[in-house]
């Protein structure tokens, strides 16, 4: 059996052992539930996205339209 350790902030950290004790677990087990459920779910076992969306634009409308036409193609050979 292996011990897994990370750093996080000191208020994180509180916030964590707080919410543990709330719904009635150790910060131990509930970073346990978490590995098993990663494991199961083969990543993440919620949605993961990011607040940040960075979108940049197309230079030319003629790049959008090959770019959009490269993706269609793609995703017609996955499917067949």
């Amino acid at each position: 059996m292996r011990q897994a350790t990370t750093r996080v902030e000191d208020a994180e950290y509180e916030l964590f052992q707080q919410t543990a004790a709330n719904i009635g677990t150790t910060t131990s087990d509930a970073l346990r539930m978490f590995i098993y459920a990663f494991n199961d779910h083969h990543g993440f076992p919620y949605p993961v996205r990011s607040k940040r969306m960075k979108v940049e634009a197309f230079e030319t409308e003629e790049d959008a339209t090959r770019f959009a036409t490269d993706l269609a193609l793609e995703m017609l050979d996955e499917a067949r």
